[in-house]
């Protein structure tokens, strides 16, 4: 019964993660210029995030949920803005090697900047409210083990999606001629900047 549960998580936290948006851009960037493992770090900064508000739906937290979605304006306008400076950032950014192999040190950057994103998107946690309440899975008394099974499967379902993604990403990067980086990042930096356009005119 329990396995049922964890399969049940799995399922979510992999249907929710795999429509691709600007954190799949900058997952398939980063495995394009440099490697899958490092795409697979920022997939699992989202995947973080989908298992923390995973676990606010598990568990029922209503006043949690009640004080993200009365802030959606806030959150969406701090995410559309970061969405803007990473395009801009991304779009300027070198390829020489040095420069690439100065951006794979910071792992922990790769991985804070899609988990903040993944937070300040107000959509993500109304569709996991509305998932967990559709198969009748949210409760406010819910079994902490019953719970905890929902959220490792939240996390093991979106992190096997960014798996497959940066993966299939990073075996082209042996097949890309290092001048071609440079419009790989020129195309991510307009789609990120479209991005986070749209999410400041979906708010106003």
């Amino acid at each position: 019964m329990e396995f049922g549960y964890l399969l049940k998580g799995i399922l979510i936290g992999f249907s929710i993660a795999a429509p691709v948006g600007p954190i799949g851009i900058l997952c398939i960037r980063r495995s394009l210029t440099e490697g899958w493992a490092t795409g697979f770090i920022a997939g699992l900064g989202a995947a973080s995030a989908d298992a923390i508000y995973g676990c606010i739906a598990a568990f029922g937290l209503t006043m949690i949920t009640n004080v993200l979605t009365h802030n959606q304006f806030t959150l969406s306008l701090i995410g559309g803005l970061f969405l803007l400076y990473l395009g801009i950032q991304t779009f300027r950014s070198q390829t020489k090697e040095e420069d690439l192999v100065a951006e794979s040190v910071s792992k922990i950057k790769t991985y804070t900047t899609t988990f903040f994103l993944t937070l300040t998107n107000p959509m993500t946690i109304l569709s996991f409210t509305a998932i967990f309440a559709g198969l009748g899975l949210a409760n406010n008394n819910a079994d902490p083990l019953t719970a905890s099974l929902m959220v490792a499967g939240v996390f093991t379902g979106s992190s096997v999606w960014w798996f497959i993604l940066s993966k299939s990403a990073g075996n082209f990067k042996s097949k890309l001629p290092a001048k071609n980086m440079s419009w790989i990042n020129k195309l991510s930096g307009l789609i990120l900047l479209v991005f986070g356009a749209f999410s400041l005119l979906r708010i106003l």
